[in-house]
């Protein structure tokens, strides 16, 4: 077998998720329990250090140094150094045959980590962008102490501000008052993720997967599920001055997510996608390293399907185009998560950008 045929491309790219969570969130009792739910069967799970899993001992099957076979069929892995070449490695050893043919990926971070580079990299390298998708990213907030780590750590605001799925873990030990203040202060910070209460990591896991652009259970896009637009309408970032996020806590220095603005644009009529590159060209080369996630669903001109772009910061994926709209709203709209920068800004310059079109454009 030669080295190419060692990282051969799957017919269908697998399912990459990645957990995060500050630390002492209930990442690891949460892992403990997915990794023994039968609806994990065919995972793999890459992590930083093995032992900070603490899995009960009736899990393992057998172990080597680095790689651990779970009676559930789940495999888990450490990686110490590059996640590159320890996702490479994970999948030469899938084709080999050397450890099950895993069907999804579970990546989980330290608890100091901004997950942008993870998520850069699993999107940009190019052996793992053919052989991996970005399914989603799953956020652990601690119920008791999250509202104070949101104040002390910008780590754990990118964490929640980017997410799919936010989980606020040991919700049974939390005040009803300071529960439903945390979960309103997450639905400001990051509108369109589903915020789910969980005690002793306790999870289905069709709660969690599934979450990204591809759903391999109906092989469909569900674009409304990924973006959900809506929920900016209510927590959005408005231009004309009643956000939630950039002046409604100003005045609070130790709120971090002060800086961290979500919000979505509508432009009513077809894009030029020339014009349009150009635009996130300029984007991503001036203010990438604040931009902390793009999703959009766009109408461009010449094009009957819709085009889905998502990007993290200066990594953008290839854009896919659907077979068609998930509604019966053609108007492209465009999710930013960005950090100290205005929507006005990005309104002005994509205006600017197709200034030959009188269309109106709105944000949500």
């Amino acid at each position: 077998m030669t080295a190419e045929d060692d990282l051969a491309i799957p017919e269908e790219p697998l399912a990459a998720s990645i957990l995060t969570g500050f630390l002492g969130s209930g990442k690891t009792t949460l892992l403990r329990h997915l990794l023994a739910h039968p609806g994990m069967e065919e995972t793999a799970v890459i992590v930083n250090e093995f032992g900070e899993i603490g899995l009960d001992h009736h899990l393992i099957e057998k172990a080597t140094e680095d790689t651990v076979l779970l009676n559930s069929g789940c495999l888990c892995c450490t990686v110490r150094g590059d996640l590159v070449t320890g996702m490479r490695d994970l999948f030469r050893r899938r084709v080999k045959r050397e450890v099950p043919p895993f069907q999804r990926l579970v990546i989980e971070t330290t608890g100091l980590a901004d997950p942008a580079p993870i998520l850069q990299t699993v999107m940009s390298d190019p052996l793992l962008s053919e052989r991996f998708r970005l399914d989603g990213v799953i956020a652990t907030v601690d119920a008791v102490n999250g509202g104070a780590t949101l104040d002390r750590h910008i780590e754990s605001v990118k964490q929640a501000a980017v997410a799919d799925r936010i989980l606020v873990t040991k919700s049974d030990l939390a005040e009803p008052g300071t529960l439903e203040t945390l979960e309103e202060r997450l639905r400001e910070l990051n509108p369109a993720a589903p915020i789910l209460r969980v005690v002793q990591g306790e999870i289905a896991p069709a709660e969690l997967f599934n979450a990204g652009l591809y759903d391999p259970t109906t092989k469909t896009t569900d674009v409304q599920r990924w973006l959900k637009a809506e929920a900016y309408e209510e927590h959005g970032d408005h231009h004309h001055g009643h956000s939630h996020h950039g002046h409604h806590h100003a005045h609070d220095p130790n709120r971090h997510d002060a800086s961290i603005r979500a919000f979505c644009l509508t432009y009513d009529r077809p894009l030029d996608w020339d014009r349009f590159n150009s635009w996130v060209e300029m984007l991503i080369t001036l203010y990438g390293a604040d931009i902390l996630r793009i999703k959009g669903i766009l109408n461009v001109e010449g094009a009957d399907e819709p085009i889905v772009i998502h990007g993290v910061q200066h990594v953008f994926h290839p854009p896919v185009r659907l077979e068609a709209w998930p509604d019966e709203q053609r108007a492209s709209r465009i999710v930013f998560i960005v950090r100290d920068l205005k929507p006005e800004m990005f309104e002005h310059t994509l205006k600017a950008f197709n200034e030959d079109s009188s269309a109106p454009l709105a944000s949500a």
